[in-house]
C-alpha cells in the first residue's frame, strides 16, 4: 500500500523493496535521485551512476548508497565495465540519463538526427545487454521517455519521432528479456534541474502556465515520477507497457 502525502503524491511503504538492489543510471539529480531516495525509504540498497563526480558523491553520501560510479553512460566500454564490476545480483535498473532534442529539422546535421532518434533506444539496449545477466527474475528495466513530443509541432523538430520509437521498443525488449520486466515512463514537464536548464528565464512562466491549466492544478515533481517508478518495481505483473505521468498536460496543451 501507499500513503497519500500532503502534495497529493504517494509515499513509499517502508520495506516493500527490502532485500532488493536498485541501480539508477543518471541518479545524481532530478528524477533519478528522487527515485533512489524513495527506493531507499522502501528498504532497497541503491547504486548510483552519473557523469558529475562531485554531485554523485554528494548524492551517494546523502542516501547511504551501496556504491557510486562516475562515468558517461553513453560510452559502451564504461557501461560494460560498470556492470561487470557489480558484485551481487541486482533487481531493478532505471535509466534516466539523456534528454530531449528540440530544434528545426533542417538545421540539424545527420549526426545530430541519428543521436536524437537513437540516444534513448541505444542507451537502454546497451544497459539491457549488460544488466540482464545480473538481474533477478521479476526485476525491471525502467526507461524514461516523454509525452511532449507526441504531437507534431513547429519547434519540436525530431523530438516527435524520437518519442514515437520508445513504446514499441519497450514492448519488444520486454519479450526478449523476460522474465526480467521492461517498462517505460513517459513524463511531461517535470520540475527538475534539466527543465530549468532547458527553459532558462522562461521556467517560472512555464510553471505558472501549467498550474493554471493542468487538471491537477500543480506542476509534476520528481517525487511524482519516483512514486510511479517504485510502484512499477514492486508490481511484478507489469511489463512491456508505457505509463504516462504529465498531470493531463497532453490533453490541454
Amino acid at each position: 500500500m501507499k500513503r497519500a502525502a500532503a502534495d497529493g503524491s504517494q509515499t513509499a511503504v517502508r520495506g516493500e523493496l527490502a532485500g532488493q538492489t536498485v541501480v539508477v543510471i543518471g541518479g545524481s539529480a532530478g528524477i533519478g535521485l528522487e527515485t533512489a531516495r524513495r527506493a531507499r525509504t522502501a528498504g532497497a540498497e541503491v547504486i548510483l551512476t552519473g557523469r558529475d563526480a562531485d554531485r554523485l558523491e554528494q548524492a551517494g553520501l546523502e542516501l547511504g548508497a551501496q556504491r557510486t560510479a562516475a562515468f558517461d553512460a553513453n560510452d559502451p566500454a564504461s557501461l560494460e565495465k560498470f556492470f561487470q564490476s557489480l558484485p551481487t545480483p541486482i533487481d531493478h535498473v532505471m535509466v534516466t540519463a539523456g534528454g530531449p532534442h528540440y530544434g528545426p529539422l533542417l538545421k540539424m546535421d545527420s549526426a545530430q538526427v541519428r543521436q536524437a532518434i537513437s540516444e534513448h533506444v541505444v542507451l537502454a539496449l546497451e544497459v539491457a545487454r549488460n544488466a540482464v545477466g545480473k538481474m533477478r527474475p521479476g526485476g525491471t528495466l525502467l526507461i524514461m521517455g516523454g509525452t511532449g513530443g507526441r504531437r507534431v509541432g513547429r519547434g519540436l523538430g525530431i523530438a516527435s519521432a524520437a518519442t514515437a520509437v520508445l513504446p514499441p521498443f519497450t514492448a519488444a525488449l520486454a519479450l526478449e528479456l523476460a522474465p526480467v520486466r521492461v517498462n517505460l515512463i513517459a513524463a511531461g514537464f517535470v520540475d527538475t534541474p534539466l527543465s530549468a536548464s532547458l527553459l532558462g528565464d522562461q521556467l517560472q512562466e512555464r510553471r505558472d502556465e501549467l498550474r493554471a491549466t493542468l487538471p491537477i492544478g500543480r506542476v509534476v515533481l520528481p517525487e511524482d515520477v519516483a512514486a510511479l517508478a517504485v510502484h512499477i518495481m514492486t508490481n511484478t505483473a507489469l511489463t512491456g507497457a508505457t505509463y504516462d505521468i504529465d498531470g493531463g498536460q497532453q490533453f490541454v496543451s
